[in-house]
């Protein structure tokens, strides 16, 4: 993503901080919550997500995280707990002047979801949780090591397989890897399975088969009141994202 289509995206202000969003389409409005160390563009643009839900009939509004894409870069871990970006979505909706929205978050951006269905309901018409199911109520894997990766001098000296990976990644979407570093350290937030269960909107659980990092979706979904899972066959955390069977399962 450009800095010239960054500096062009309209922003608002969210407990403070500066943050970037776009609208695309019309009609029933789905807040598109992108993961760790990408931005609305990478995660729901080029993917075709927004394609694909505009010309069903939705207006996705596309935001770009704390830290993330066009939005205040913040170097401070504290600030980066995924109930204070929840707030953030909360924030965007009401800013919008809707009433309700539908979510739908990928990795980092489904706890974030969930935890605007925990904290805000009332916002929620229903959500879809992808790239995290059952790992979502244990602690984070390689979390530390996806630290190291992003604080090493250059790409060369970073070793670990999860942190390269993170590393390669974010040195694509060009972030800014100190702020994805406060953030990765602050956005850990663990998700209890009782937290789980308060969650009363219907959900989508939607993890690739080959996911080690979200874990199995049936195992989320199944904490859930109105809970539903879908295994994106043959694909892992990285290449489920803009998945044919992942729009399938969202837009039915």
């Amino acid at each position: 993503i450009s800095e010239s289509k960054e500096s062009l995206m309209p922003v608002f202000q969210s407990e403070g901080f500066a943050l970037a969003y776009e609208v695309h389409g019309e009609g029933r409005p789905i807040v598109a919550v992108h993961g760790f160390a990408s931005n609305g563009n990478v995660n729901w643009v080029a993917t075709g997500w927004v394609k694909e839900l505009t010309e069903a009939g939705y207006q996705v509004i596309t935001l770009d995280n704390r830290g993330h894409g066009g939005s205040e870069k913040i170097y401070d871990p504290s600030v980066y707990g995924a109930p204070d970006m929840a707030r953030d979505v909360a924030n965007l909706i009401d800013h919008l002047g809707f009433e309700k929205a539908a979510l739908i978050g990928y990795s980092m951006g489904a706890r974030i979801s969930a935890f605007v269905c925990i904290q805000n309901p009332e916002k929620v018409a229903c959500a879809i949780f992808g790239g995290l199911g059952g790992n979502m109520v244990k602690p984070m894997l390689d979390s530390d090591e996806i630290i190291a990766g992003l604080n090493a001098p250059t790409l060369a000296e970073v070793t670990h397989k999860t942190g390269r990976q993170f590393r390669i990644f974010a040195e694509h979407t060009k972030s800014d890897l100190k702020a994805l570093s406060a953030c990765m350290a602050g956005s850990r937030t663990r998700m209890s399975p009782e937290q789980v269960r308060q969650i009363d909107v219907p959900v989508l659980v939607a993890v690739g088969s080959e996911d080690d990092v979200g874990g199995d979706p049936q195992a989320l979904a199944a904490l859930m009141t109105h809970g539903e899972a879908l295994t994106i066959e043959r694909r892992d955390h990285m290449r489920a994202t803009g998945d044919p069977q992942f729009k399938r399962g969202a837009l039915d």
